[in-house]
C-alpha cells in the first residue's frame, strides 16, 4: 500500500485526463448517493411494494396518464394524473401517517410526485423503482380498466 501511495502522484502527473475523469465520476457518484439519502422518500422493489400493500395497507397512487393506467396497473392503485396531483387534497391529508407509494410507467415521473408529498408533510413516502415495468418484469399481475 505504501508503494501505491508513493507512486500515485507520478501516475496522476503522467495521466492527467484519466485522473480528472476518474475524480469527475467519483464526485458524480458521491453526489448521487448523497441525494438519495436526503430526498425524503425511499425507492422500493416490487416485492417490498407487495409487503407494504399486504402488511401495512399502503395507499398506492399511479400518476400515469389515464390511458396508460387503463392498459395495466398495480392492483389496488388509484390513478391520479400528474396534472391533477395535489398533495394538499383533503382525502390525502387523512393518510399522512400511512405508507404512500407513488408509481408511474417507468419510475421517473413518480419521483416528482413523491418529492411533493414529502414537502407536504407525508412521513412514509415510497416510489416503485422501475415503475409498472418493474412490476411486470417481476411477473406480478396487472389490473386493467379504470379501477
Amino acid at each position: 500500500m505504501s508503494e501505491f501511495l508513493h507512486r500515485l502522484p507520478e501516475f496522476i502527473g503522467n495521466h492527467p485526463i484519466l485522473s480528472m475523469a476518474f475524480f469527475g465520476v467519483l464526485i458524480a457518484v458521491i453526489a448521487n448517493e448523497a441525494g438519495r439519502w436526503f430526498r425524503g422518500y425511499k425507492e422500493v422493489t416490487p416485492a417490498e411494494l407487495t409487503r407494504l400493500i399486504n402488511g401495512e395497507n399502503a395507499l398506492v397512487i399511479d400518476v400515469s396518464p389515464p390511458a396508460d393506467f387503463e392498459k395495466g396497473h398495480v392492483p389496488t392503485a388509484r390513478n391520479v394524473a400528474m396534472a391533477q396531483f395535489d398533495p394538499e387534497h383533503k382525502d390525502l391529508n387523512k393518510v399522512k401517517d400511512k405508507p404512500v407509494v407513488v408509481i408511474c410507467r417507468s419510475g421517473q415521473t413518480s419521483a416528482g410526485a413523491a418529492t411533493r408529498l414529502v414537502k407536504a408533510g407525508f412521513k412514509r413516502v415510497y416510489t416503485l423503482g422501475g415503475g409498472t415495468a418493474a412490476w411486470t418484469g417481476a411477473d406480478l399481475p396487472l389490473a386493467k380498466g379504470k379501477k
